[in-house]
């Protein structure tokens, strides 16, 4: 029987895992919500705001020095009222509170520590404080004993310079129109811009730390399919081999770590974020379909399939660069449907860094740990290949990377090596599952989803695998069911139950996997249910005075700013998002209403991406998209999907594609489906583009030629 607890705050009854890890410390923790601001105003107390998420290290560390430290929560319950806040629940808090903290220390991050008014009014903060002084850094006690006697002694000075920075805050996400609308000397400009910050020894932009930059990679793909430029292409494919070949990258298990330290790509931070690897799988797929190409076998089919249809990985080390890039999307793949996949259909959130305690404990391994499980013999060859060694790369153990590419040890030759390599990596993930997992939040975010639902879709078609397929349908089913009250969709599931409003990235991440679903199922209903939420978002969060999304809907809690998400961060912004969705609809329903507010949005953002290019990837895409000539594809259905394969064999960005089994019912909401039909009883395609269509064609070849 489980001893009771020591202590419980009032987090005990929250869903989020990352506020019930805190439900038992000393501190008395309030979640966000008018009780704690009620409370503080009554005590005429600051409020100490508390920001992290379950799968962020530091957060680990802060939580163990500080708040399970009960001289420490003797400290902060006498001077403040403490709100613990979920960064992944409540982005819009974090939002706010990131900006003061980014504006007073030049730095952010989490933990964050904000210290308020009653009023939410912030008048200092930091991210992580350590329970002594060190790393040039006041102790937490220190901090909370300073702000406490600020607060009671000079109140007055505190609260001028608050509402000065303010001011600050309010302006954050105001955006101008470029005077010229948008243009393609925009995205030349970008581009260069990506080349001067490359690193042409290690791959990525910039130095440590190094984040995968799926969304930067997404539109050098996309700079690269219009313009031809092989320098573009290139640094996408480096880039991709070097995150996929270090320890960012998970060997064994597939799927990638949130980023790395080092400029190498070699010591990650060993958390795993679903965000990362749904925009990843997608960047991989691309390259894929590129190479594929390259090598003069345009059709995409499997390698090898299992019973159900899923796609198995070729031998490591050995296989075409199209092989590497499909080995690299399916192991991702797979690993999100193994860990983060739950069983009613969504997908969970992030897994730990940490396990047992230690940071990396179970991705790191010794020679000896090798040798017991594969053999001596086969050890020398996996040890090189992955540069496991006795000194190892990681605090005396080694983070499995790739060294050496072609690891031939004495009396084998290369074929066998692949044999040993893959043999190895089988035994050692069947070790790996005997140890302590990391710890997963299983909470279900819906704009997270989003992404994933449009990298399993889309990895059906380019795949041609029925089981990514169903597992797509199922998400969106679980979406539609599951996380929407009254035809608003809400923001976060776990055990059942839905809450919290849903923000402009939810709305615009769900909608745009909707339409990746319906181009790639045909089923009309994922389509018009995006329109829906498109339409939704325009209704709820527009800004009809200045143009662009708000984050949070008109009828959302009514906080400290009302900002705009303009900036691709980690995930892409809702108002990249909004504005491909929209334009996309514009396409698939000959909507004009909904180019107009997508080319608004863009307008806003295309200044801004002067200053900073490598912060607006995705919106760079959605502009690349505006800007081209979208091929309108109809696939008329028939026997087999041979003309579908082919569509989904190249990498098309700039396309729409609408699918139909026959005499449509929706081809009065579809303008593309008006009078098309199969022509001699076979499958026919119609290709559009710039208002002029192609003769309807039955056969592969044809099709290839006008998709040229």
């Amino acid at each position: 029987m489980q001893s009771p607890k020591k202590y419980t705050n009032h987090l005990i009854d929250e869903s989020s895992p990352y506020l019930l890890q805190h439900a038992h410390n000393p501190v008395d923790w309030y979640p966000w919500g008018d009780e704690a601001f009620v409370k503080a105003k009554a005590e005429d107390k600051p409020v100490m705001i508390s920001i992290g998420y379950s799968a962020c290290h530091w957060c680990h560390v802060m939580e163990h020095e500080s708040f399970e430290d009960e001289a420490t929560a003797a400290v902060m319950n006498e001077h403040f009222v403490n709100i613990k806040v979920d960064m992944e629940e409540r982005p819009d808090v974090d939002q706010i509170y990131m900006t003061f903290v980014q504006l007073t220390t030049g730095r952010g991050g989490w933990p964050m520590t904000v210290f308020t008014t009653p009023e939410k009014l912030p008048f200092f903060g930091g991210t992580y404080f350590p329970p002594v002084s060190r790393y040039n850094m006041p102790s937490f006690q220190q901090v909370l004993l300073s702000v406490s006697d600020a607060y009671k002694n000079k109140r007055e000075d505190l609260l001028l310079s608050a509402n000065d920075l303010l001011g600050e805050m309010r302006r954050v996400g105001i955006a101008e129109f470029a005077p010229q609308g948008l243009s393609t000397e925009q995205l030349d400009s970008a581009f260069q811009s990506f080349v001067r910050t490359s690193d042409s020894k290690n791959g990525g932009f910039g130095g440590a730390p190094k984040f995968p930059p799926a969304m930067s990679l997404e539109f050098l793909l996309r700079y690269y399919k219009r313009t031809g430029n092989e320098n573009a292409l290139e640094m996408v494919k480096f880039t991709a081999r070097k995150m996929a070949e270090g320890g960012i990258y998970d060997q064994l298990g597939g799927g990638f770590h949130r980023y790395a330290v080092d400029s190498i790509w070699l010591v990650p931070h060993f958390e795993k974020m679903l965000y990362d690897n749904a925009q990843l799988i997608r960047v991989y797929l691309h390259l894929y379909q590129i190479s594929r190409s390259a090598e003069k076998n345009p059709v995409a089919t499997a390698l090898g399939t299992d019973k159900k249809g899923t796609p198995v990985a070729t031998d490591r080390g050995t296989g075409s660069e199209s092989e590497f890039y499909k080995r690299i999307a399916v192991e991702t793949l797979e690993y999100v449907k193994r860990e983060m996949l739950d069983a009613a259909g969504g997908f969970y959130s992030t897994q730990d860094a940490d396990s047992e305690g230690v940071e990396g404990k179970f991705f790191v391994w010794t020679p000896a740990e090798i040798a017991a499980v594969i053999g001596e013999d086969d050890a020398k060859v996996f040890n090189l290949y992955y540069d496991v060694s006795e000194e190892g790369n990681f605090e005396d153990s080694s983070i499995l990377n790739v060294k050496n590419p072609v690891a031939v040890a004495p009396g084998s030759d290369r074929s066998d090596s692949a044999e040993v390599l893959e043999r190895g990596c089988k035994l050692l993930f069947d070790e790996r599952e005997k140890r302590i997992k990391p710890f997963r939040d299983e909470k279900i975010l819906t704009a997270w989803n989003g992404l994933m639902l449009a990298a399993f879709a889309e990895a059906a078609a380019v795949l041609d695998s029925e089981d990514y397929l169903n597992i797509a349908k199922d998400n969106a089913d679980f979406i539609i069911e599951n996380l929407q009250k009254d035809g608003r969709l809400l923001r976060t599931w776990k055990d059942g139950k839905s809450k919290l409003n849903a923000y402009i990235e939810d709305y615009a991440n769900v909608a745009d996997g909707l339409i990746e679903l319906y181009q790639v199922s045909g089923e009309s209903k994922y389509l018009f249910e995006a329109k829906r939420l498109a339409d939704l978002m325009i209704t709820e969060f527009w800004d009809e005075e200045n143009g662009g999304f708000y984050f949070t809907s008109n009828d959302h809690e009514e906080l400290l700013v009302r900002n705009k998400d303009f900036y691709d961060n980690a995930t892409p912004a809702g108002n990249s998002v909004a504005a491909d969705v929209l334009q996309k609809l514009a396409k698939l329903l000959g909507d004009d209403k909904n180019e107009r507010f997508a080319s608004t949005v863009l307008r806003l953002i295309a200044p801004q991406i002067s200053r900073h290019p490598q912060g607006f990837g995705r919106a760079l895409s959605a502009i690349e998209f505006n800007l081209a000539a979208v091929k309108e594809i109809v696939i008329i259905r028939g026997n087999g999907n041979e003309l579908e394969r082919e569509v989904w064999s190249e990498y098309l960005p700039n396309k729409v594609v609408v699918l139909s089994s026959g005499p449509n019912a929706d081809a009065g909401q579809i303008p593309l489906l008006a009078d098309r039909k199969m022509i001699n009883g076979k499958a026919t395609a119609y290709v559009c583009e710039n208002f002029v269509c192609q003769r309807p064609v039955t056969s592969v070849d044809d099709l290839r030629d006008q998709l040229g």
